[in-house]
């Protein structure tokens, strides 16, 4: 599974460089595409990255015009993260091709053994949520 990861990874990485996203920046976006205005820590919870992580990627997401840090109305100590048109225009193209990878990676597949593989992968990420919410 980690070398599925890793290989997705690498073809994300090679699909999203010329849209000038980076592969660290995808699973943020995908947050803030699916609700924006989180705070820093929500997206530490979400996306299930580190702090420090989130942190270097925000940055680099603010330098790169793709996110803006807002006042949070109700937490003066917190900034929400919003999304630029610019990232917002992104979000379809970069998702297609998240998508085209994954239906590639997975055409050899009969529609039986797709069903399956997809079964089976939810319960193993099922499983290990469990474990890690039971780590905490």
């Amino acid at each position: 599974m980690n070398h599925i990861a890793r290989q997705f990874a690498i073809l994300l990485g090679e699909g999203l460089k010329p849209l000038g996203i980076a592969p660290a920046q995808f699973p943020i976006l995908l947050e803030l595409w699916q609700k924006d205005g989180l705070s820093q820590q929500e997206l530490v919870e979400r996306a299930d990255l580190k702090q420090a992580t989130i942190a270097n990627t925000l940055a680099r997401m603010e330098r790169d015009g793709l996110i803006t840090r807002e006042p949070n109305p109700d937490d003066a100590r917190s900034r929400l993260i919003m999304l630029t048109e610019q990232a917002r225009a992104l979000q379809q193209q970069s998702t297609e091709i998240a998508k085209a990878i994954n239906q590639t990676a997975l055409s050899d597949l009969s529609a039986d053994e797709k069903k399956l593989f997809l079964e089976m992968a939810a319960k193993i990420v099922a499983r290990q949520q469990e474990m890690i919410a039971g780590a905490k």
